[in-house]
């Protein structure tokens, strides 16, 4: 695997790269230095080498000289506000109290009748090879993704774009994300408290991800429902889990506005 290290749009692995943005480049941050050595530690047990490589050649020695000191930076916390991706028009960033997982109405009604959050591989009973093939791989990842629930940042849009690339079979353009933006189901969790998970794992790209299955009445915070799908989903919700729903109305002029409205109702609800 091919890490790239410097100043990108955002941190992102695609085609076997793992590009990683620095936030303040061409300086790096202790927590920068920790998710690369994620990174590559989790590579290197799925059998994959990593290599390093980076424009500015100090900067390059220096994270060399820093990810051989392992012990020193496996610890360094997690800020409250991660800058490496600044696509987010409120925050200019990825607040960190919170991760979430979307998905769309019909895995929604299938995850509260189970009552957990699957990996892909268990959600729809396919090797993780035959995954791997299909065309919805865009960013070709490699099997061992597919063992795994995916978190992103609470306040982050990617989820919910994700489901509407896989809604309408393509990239979604500007519009599709204004006017005819259809949110998903988020589910919500304390950062801090999901890593507790035992089969929480971090790889230095997203903020965790979790091996097989979460047990939501074990775990989630908060569930966000958009008020038109509703109707659709009440009847498939738990009696557990029903104090966790907030159904919140789509009322938004896009993707990122919703994100907002979202975060700051899933916070609100948390501390009231």
């Amino acid at each position: 695997m091919k890490i790239k290290v410097g100043k990108f749009d955002f941190t992102e692995v695609w085609d076997g790269t793992f590009y990683k943005k620095l936030s303040d480049y061409p300086n790096i941050t202790d927590w920068e230095v920790r998710t690369l050595i994620e990174f590559i530690d989790y590579e290197a047990q799925q059998g994959r080498a990593c290599t390093i490589d980076c424009e500015d050649a100090s900067l390059l020695q220096e994270v060399r000289e820093k990810i051989a000191q392992k012990e020193k930076y496996k610890d360094a916390s997690c800020p409250p506000l991660i800058t490496e991706c600044t696509a987010c028009p409120y925050r200019k960033g990825c607040v960190t109290e919170y991760v979430c997982h979307t998905t769309s109405a019909e895995n929604a009604a299938s995850i509260f009748t189970s009552g957990r959050l699957l990996s892909a591989v268990r959600a729809r009973n396919l090797p993780a090879e035959q995954l791997m093939e299909e065309s919805r791989n865009a960013a070709k990842d490699p099997a061992d993704y597919f063992y795994y629930i995916m978190f992103a940042w609470g306040n982050c849009q990617a989820g919910d774009r994700l489901v509407m690339e896989r809604a309408l079979g393509r990239f979604p353009n500007v519009e599709d994300l204004s006017i005819g933006f259809a949110p998903g189901v988020r589910f919500y969790f304390k950062y801090d408290r999901l890593a507790g998970h035992p089969n929480a794992v971090f790889d230095g790209v997203l903020p965790m991800k979790v091996r097989d299955e979460v047990v939501l009445a074990d775990w989630v915070d908060a569930i966000v429902i958009p008020t038109a799908l509703r109707a659709h989903l009440e009847e498939h919700i738990p009696q557990n889990l029903k104090d966790k729903v907030l159904y919140i109305e789509n009322d938004c002029k896009d993707l990122w506005d919703w994100s907002e409205k979202v975060y700051c109702a899933v916070c609100a609800a948390y501390r009231s």
